[in-house]
């Protein structure tokens, strides 16, 4: 005898199912959007027939190769791995005014083929009026207008264009959901629906999503998962730069970097970055120490700054801008231990210049100096630079690329190197084994 059918209730809203009917929704609080659906637990499994011909043998399959769209921005192109890949989904994400319709303009002025702009949130005289102030080619653009996800959907499939645009994913909507546009709901259907066409017309995407203000992309976190690549363009808006940093890519390293100068002409490629976050005729001061980072393929220097003050608490504060704080007491502990540093007693504020976060252990032993210069008040050479890992003895660990650090260094003219001990033997290397040895060097 059959299972009889079960029945649950789903809110329209959030989604959330519940064994029987309530009024509110426990999940996002609101009233009157529990709805009743039919249900059947019985097995399908033993109906569904196999097509043998869905399998695939990698050993007698010649799979074809990725293609890619070139943007020619060479900083978008090298965060998504050397270019769009066809049929592609991407995501897109930043604060609001950060800058992330400019770079989808500037994007399709560097395309030739037809591409295919939707936004939910402008008129076609708004665009119009961005695309006139950045001096933008809009010969191979069409604009829709549309908050309907199946419309959308309809147009893609009969334009086929190289490049499709969505801003932004919050706007859309499904006739298939009572739930209104930006709901968890919506925001899932609408993204499965444009990962349906990416993949089946070889369509690449480009959705563009808020921001919240926790700095997460607003809508449900499935929404990453759906899709290939998901790209942030952070920075401030008292901050000319912005930097394009990778999340997730399914096609690519997620270490690389964008970096940005935002003009009254749009986003501008920092060809050099060490010369946007080094400091340019400043007066040497102590507490500051330049060092060589690493994002992805690229080195560029950064200046790291120390504050050391007597505390006027019991208990010494430790602040950070842009570097890891547990790392920070664990160097401190470092240097109280094993240099016999004063520490106890200090406050510290650490900052990285150029609002740039350190992921890397490069640059520990700057941290170091730069805090041991402000407590002295004794100023490091402004031509030197100083890299290495430092460990809980005290010791100073190689980094991974150093020789890519040191070349840039010497690009940039920097006449001292500390660094750890490597096979090398240039005149300009000052090669150290402890926190102590390095500190003998620098004063």
């Amino acid at each position: 005898m059959p299972k009889q059918p079960k029945t649950i209730f789903t809110c329209s809203k959030c989604g959330a199912q519940y064994p029987k009917w309530v009024g509110r929704c426990a999940e996002c609080g609101a009233w009157g959007t529990i709805n009743e659906q039919i249900t059947n637990d019985q097995s399908l499994i033993t109906k569904i027939k196999v097509d043998r011909d869905q399998l695939v043998d990698f050993q007698k399959t010649n799979l074809p190769v990725f293609e890619r769209l070139k943007t020619n921005i060479n900083e978008f192109d090298r965060v998504l791995g050397n270019g769009i890949v066809i049929g592609s989904l991407i995501l897109l994400g930043g604060e609001p005014g950060i800058g992330k319709s400019t770079l989808i303009l500037q994007i399709c002025d560097q395309i030739n083929s037809p591409i295919f702009y939707v936004s939910g949130e402008e008129s076609a005289s708004q665009i119009k009026m961005r695309i006139d102030r950045l001096k933008i080619n809009y010969n191979n653009l069409k604009f829709l207008a549309e908050n309907n996800i199946e419309k959308i959907v309809a147009f893609a499939i009969e334009e086929k264009p190289s490049l499709l645009i969505i801003d932004s994913i919050q706007t859309l909507y499904s006739s298939e959901l009572p739930s209104e546009a930006g709901s968890i709901n919506q925001v899932r259907i609408c993204t499965v629906k444009l990962l349906e066409i990416a993949k089946k017309f070889n369509i690449p995407i480009i959705i563009i999503g808020h921001v919240t203000k926790d700095g997460q992309v607003a809508g449900p976190k499935s929404l990453e998962h759906l899709v290939d690549a998901v790209l942030y363009l952070e920075g401030s808006a008292r901050d000319n730069f912005r930097l394009l940093r990778c999340a997730k890519n399914r096609f690519g390293s997620t270490n690389e970097l964008g970096i940005f100068d935002m003009t009254g002409n749009g986003l501008q490629e920092v060809k050099n970055p060490s010369e946007l976050f080094l400091p340019h005729n400043q007066e040497p001061i102590s507490g500051s120490a330049i060092t060589c980072i690493m994002e992805g393929t690229r080195q560029f220097l950064i200046e790291i700054q120390a504050l050391a003050s007597k505390t006027l608490f019991g208990y010494p504060q430790r602040k950070t801008a842009g570097f890891d704080l547990n790392r920070l007491q664990m160097l401190i502990a470092v240097l109280i231990k094993r240099a016999q540093i004063p520490l106890v007693n200090q406050d510290i504020h650490l900052n990285v210049t150029g609002g740039l976060k350190i992921n890397e252990t490069g640059a520990d032993l700057a941290v170091c100096l730069a805090i041991i210069s402000s407590l002295k008040n004794k100023i490091i050479t402004p031509e030197t630079i100083i890299l290495g890992e430092v460990g809980l003895g005290g010791e100073i660990r190689p980094v991974y690329q150093i020789e890519k650090r040191i070349e840039e260094a010497r690009k940039m003219n920097f006449k001292k190197i500390i660094a750890p001990i490597i096979k090398n033997s240039a005149k300009d290397l000052i090669m150290v084994k402890n926190i102590n040895e390095a500190i003998k060097e620098i004063f």
